[in-house]
């Protein structure tokens, strides 16, 4: 089956987001207790499933499968990164539900009936962004599918770099000295020198822990690096940008970069469709005849190092569409 390439068009001053290629299907669990009422579900790289219900556009559940796959498959080959982690995830049946509200009807009867392993976070309508992937306070898909990449195979998968219990890895004792102790519970004030200070009384020792992996990752990734964020995130992480992190958190920059745990260290950007690899193959199944394709400056154009191309068509339509190649 010809797999769903969603291409979203957005004005001329904005770079196109998300070539997406996964097919939403009907759910496969439909007596299940837990998921059977869900209606929207994505297959990603066959060991993390995306559970969505009906009032979820399709945009959305999309939007959430990609950073999934560009989360696991960070070179965009099409193949998962860590065979272990996806292992892992394949056997405590990894999945990202999303619902439509925290009041959701659909949320209550999933938390009753639920009893596996394999979901450490949730997503809400109001929480996905396809048009800023990841960006703080704009879209938390990177942030809850990381922790659940994370949570469900990392910390299982590398226990002595990544367990999230005191004293038991090398990343809780990078957060000891990143809170300027060892707090068991959220302390009343963190001392001076800490870095990392969430104050979050809900969250114990292990949520501490799984959130600072969080940050870690995308401070590298660049994510936080914008004036904006960096004020925003002020209160609970001050490393916003890689430089920062890297000369601060010492120990824990050269945890996440040590190759042998293949953390995705590349920021998502929404776009996954890793065996794309002609124009032909992006307007396969195009009714409309195409005339011209042109560069941004109109230029006659069908090379395919040109990332942004504008499609015109017989009927005097345009469409701005991004080409990736998994060359380029």
């Amino acid at each position: 089956m010809i797999k769903t390439i969603l291409l979203l068009i957005f004005p001329i001053q904005l770079i196109a987001q998300n070539i997406v290629c996964f097919d939403i299907e009907a759910n496969p669990k439909p007596n299940n207790p837990s998921l059977g009422l869900f209606t929207k579900y994505v297959n990603v790289l066959d060991c993390f499933k995306i559970y969505a219900e009906s009032s979820i556009s399709d945009e959305k559940v999309l939007h959430v499968a990609a950073i999934a796959a560009e989360l696991l498959d960070n070179d965009e080959d099409g193949i998962v990164d860590d065979p272990l982690i996806e292992a892992e995830l394949i056997i405590n049946e990894a999945l990202m539900p999303i619902f439509s509200s925290e009041n959701s009807n659909i949320k209550n009867s999933f938390i009753n009936n639920y009893q596996g392993n394999g979901v450490s976070a949730v997503l809400y309508k109001n929480e996905i962004n396809p048009n800023q992937p990841g960006h703080w306070g704009e879209d938390a898909t990177v942030e809850e599918v990381l922790h659940t990449i994370n949570h469900v195979g990392h910390a299982n998968i590398y226990p002595n770099a990544f367990s999230l219990q005191p004293n038991s890895s090398l990343m809780t004792l990078a957060m000891d000295i990143a809170r300027g102790g060892q707090f068991l519970s959220v302390p009343n004030n963190y001392p001076v020198t800490a870095w990392y200070h969430y104050n979050d009384w809900t969250c114990d020792y292990e949520c501490m822990a799984i959130e600072y992996m969080y940050w870690s990752i995308v401070s590298y990734m660049g994510i936080l690096n914008d004036p904006q964020t960096c004020n925003g995130i002020m209160n609970e992480w001050e490393l916003c940008s890689p430089s920062l992190f890297q000369q601060t958190d010492i120990d824990m920059y050269i945890l996440i970069t040590d190759p042998q745990y293949k953390l995705p260290l590349l920021a998502p950007n929404g776009n996954y469709c890793p065996n794309i690899n002609s124009i032909e193959e992006i307007t396969e199944g195009e009714k409309k005849e195409i005339i011209r394709i042109v560069d941004i400056f109109g230029r006659e154009s069908i090379k395919e190092e040109n990332k942004i191309l504008f499609f015109i068509y017989n009927d005097g339509s345009v469409d701005k569409k991004v080409f990736i190649n998994k060359n380029y």
